[in-house]
């Protein structure tokens, strides 16, 4: 099951690159997205996460382009109800103004998110809303995501091996100034357990923007290295 749900995600995303690239669609466009994320755990009920993220162009309006877009600092706090469940509260401050013509953004967010294990596959599913707090507006969206991980070898993760991480998510966005909007999110990764406190993520991420107004997609080339403390 779970290799089968990893294959028809890479081949979705590079059936949708291919064609995309093909018609060159001016709606088309591919960033890459780095992260460096920490972990700490303080107690069996709670633990929290800073990251620093930057989001650069690499293809946009018809050309390969190397912008940096923006800048984003973000912490969540986690709380776990039991074993399987949990809750978390999280803030976001992203910084464009810097980089283009475009607004800041503070974002708030509450997420409960369950998981569970059948053998060496966790399924997880994850509900999350939203506040998008910008100058002009504020955009209230909400999620939902089913993600499942897995290691390629045995059932359980070692030091020194590799796992795959594959998501599916449906996103909905609405305010008083802008029409509602309806998104969607194919995701796939390897990361590396290179040690007890560190692994690292590569993969790949297809968007479709406002399926429902302009029909926009990019492709998000995803790097990540996760500490934990």
């Amino acid at each position: 099951m779970g290799m089968y749900y990893i294959k028809l995600n890479i081949t979705i995303v590079l059936f949708l690159l291919g064609c995309t690239t093909t018609k060159a669609q001016n709606y088309f466009s591919s960033l890459g997205e780095h992260e460096i994320s920490v972990n700490h755990k303080v107690s069996g009920l709670y633990n929290y996460n800073f990251s620093i993220s930057t989001r650069h162009y690499i293809y946009n309006d018809a050309q390969f382009i190397n912008n940096v877009r923006q800048l984003d600092f973000k912490h969540f706090s986690t709380y776990n109800l039991s074993l399987n469940n949990s809750i978390s509260f999280g803030f976001q401050y992203r910084n464009r103004d810097w980089f283009e013509t475009s607004e800041n953004e503070i974002r708030l967010t509450q997420q409960f998110n369950t998981k569970r294990k059948i053998r060496a596959l966790r399924l997880g599913h994850r509900i999350r809303a939203e506040q998008r707090i910008q100058k002009s507006k504020t955009v209230h969206r909400f999620r939902y995501r089913c993600a499942l991980d897995f290691p390629l070898n045995g059932e359980k993760i070692d030091i020194g091996e590799t796992y795959i991480v594959a998501s599916n998510e449906a996103l909905y966005s609405i305010s008083k100034s802008t029409k509602p909007e309806l998104d969607y999110r194919i995701t796939s990764q390897i990361g590396w357990l290179f040690s007890a406190k560190l692994k690292l993520q590569f993969g790949l991420e297809y968007r479709f923007e406002a399926l429902n107004v302009k029909k926009d997609q990019k492709l998000h080339v995803l790097t990540s290295a996760v500490f934990k403390i």
